[in-house]
């Protein structure tokens, strides 16, 4: 099985794929290719038309989009224990997993991931809006499971190999959350696949212009 990604400091949608492979200890073979470069588009188009990271090959099979890979990997290799195993939480997991997919729109073009860097950025109140929408989410689900692991529900899920990027982005920023949403902040960010990811990510010294929101404050340490 291999996993296609693009450069860890700026990629999201890799990151998504990449830790619900790595969060359940699943072995698969990584392949990173450059944004924007001819042998990133080539090496994809051999897999599928999309030409998009994420993309998983499993067997020959092309599995693209973090959700899809999400679910293909829960459904083979899982036996379902991706999501929560409460039907109640399964489905808000699947609902709040779904919003993070397909809206968020303010926060995915005013702050793009850049783990190596500390910036500052004027948010509109679109992005407002959406930095306060997450932090609902987050402060309503350690209302109920911040002792009980820690993560959204509980135990690792597909749901926060879908929000990690989130907490990566408010740290880039400075964004300042309500006390219990950055108790889950602080969580996902401690968990060992994404301090791998993080880590594996200074190692990317490329800057795509693209991605440099704002003003610098402050390099990674």
């Amino acid at each position: 099985m291999k996993l296609f990604i693009a450069n860890k400091n700026y990629s999201t949608w890799s990151l998504r794929g990449w830790l619900v492979l790595r969060g359940f200890d699943i072995d698969f073979e990584e392949v990173e290719l450059s944004l924007f470069t001819d042998e990133f588009y080539t090496e994809l188009k051999k897999h599928s038309g999309a030409a998009k990271v994420p993309m998983l090959v499993d067997k020959g099979l092309p599995v693209w989009e973090s959700l899809a890979i999400c679910e293909y990997v829960n459904e083979q290799y899982l036996q379902g224990k991706g999501w929560p195993q409460n039907a109640a939480d399964r489905a808000k997991a699947r609902a709040i997993s779904s919003e993070m997919h397909a809206g968020f729109g303010g926060v995915r073009s005013e702050m793009p991931m850049n783990i190596r860097g500390r910036r500052k950025i004027s948010p509109s109140d679109t992005c407002l809006k959406d930095v306060q929408r997450i932090d609902d989410i987050w402060a309503e689900q350690m209302e109920v499971f911040a002792d009980k692991g820690g993560y959204l529900f509980g135990e690792f899920s597909i749901a926060d190999a879908m929000y990690a990027p989130v907490a990566l982005r408010f740290l880039t920023y400075g964004v300042q959350l309500s006390e219990k949403a950055q108790i889950y902040a602080d969580n996902i960010l401690a968990n060992a696949a994404v301090q791998q990811w993080v880590e594996e990510s200074k190692q990317d010294l490329s800057v795509v212009p693209e991605d440099e929101a704002g003003i610098e404050i402050n390099a990674y340490a």
